[in-house]
C-alpha cells in the first residue's frame, strides 16, 4: 500500500437484527413502533449507513416478521410476547387433523389432474359419434324461412306489419288534444 492513501472505512456497524431490536426497545411505544420510525431512530444512533438503508431495514424486517422474532400488527412491530397466545390470521382457520391409529399406513393420495399417457402404449382409434337412434341431430331444429308470401299464400305485407295488420311492438302513447281556451 502506499503511505499517502487515504481508505474510507466504514465503522463497524452491529447488524440488522440487532440494531432493530434496540430501536424497539428504545423507543418503546405501546403499540410497537412502525418502519420510518425504527428507521429514524437507526439514522440517528448509528452514523454512516449504507447506501440501500432502507431496502436492507425492509428485507430485515420482513425475515424477523417471518421468524416469529417480530410480530406485525396495525402497522407496527413489537418484540414477540413468549407468554401470548399466537394472533389469528384473516379468514377460517384451518381443520384440524385427527392422528391416525399406530400401526396404520396411509396409502399415497392421488395426484390431481389427468394421468399421463404411456409412451410405449400405440395410440388408440378415434370413437365413431353414435347417434341417439332416432336419426335426427341433437338440440333444438334450426328455425325455418317465412315464405315470400308468408305462410298462408297471402301476398308479402309491409315491412313492420304482421299478418294482423298491426304492426309490432308497442303502440305510441296517445298525445291529448289541445284545444284553444277563449277569453
Amino acid at each position: 500500500m502506499a503511505t499517502g492513501q487515504v481508505i474510507n472505512k466504514l465503522p463497524s456497524l452491529p447488524p440488522y437484527p440487532e440494531m432493530i431490536l434496540k430501536a424497539i426497545e428504545a423507543l418503546n411505544e405501546e403499540n410497537g413502533s412502525n418502519k420510518s420510525s425504527i428507521s429514524k431512530y437507526i439514522e440517528s444512533t448509528y452514523g454512516g449507513l449504507p447506501q440501500g438503508h432502507k431496502a436492507l431495514l425492509n428485507v430485515h424486517l420482513a425475515k424477523m416478521r417471518d421468524s416469529g422474532v417480530l410480530v406485525f400488527w396495525k402497522n407496527n412491530y413489537t418484540k414477540r410476547d413468549p407468554t401470548a397466545p399466537p394472533r389469528r390470521g384473516r379468514g377460517r382457520p384451518p381443520k384440524r387433523k385427527e392422528p391416525l391409529p399406530q400401526g396404520t399406513v396411509s396409502s399415497p393420495s392421488r395426484p390431481r389432474g389427468r394421468p399421463p399417457k404411456d409412451p410405449n402404449e400405440p395410440p388408440r382409434p378415434p370413437k365413431a359419434k353414435s347417434s341417439g337412434g332416432s336419426g335426427r341431430p341433437r338440440g333444438r331444429p334450426r328455425k325455418m324461412a317465412q315464405p315470400a308470401g308468408g305462410f298462408d299464400g297471402s301476398p308479402p305485407s309491409p315491412v313492420g306489419v304482421g299478418s294482423t295488420g298491426r304492426p309490432r311492438g308497442r303502440p305510441p302513447k296517445a298525445k291529448p288534444i289541445l284545444t284553444e281556451v277563449g277569453a
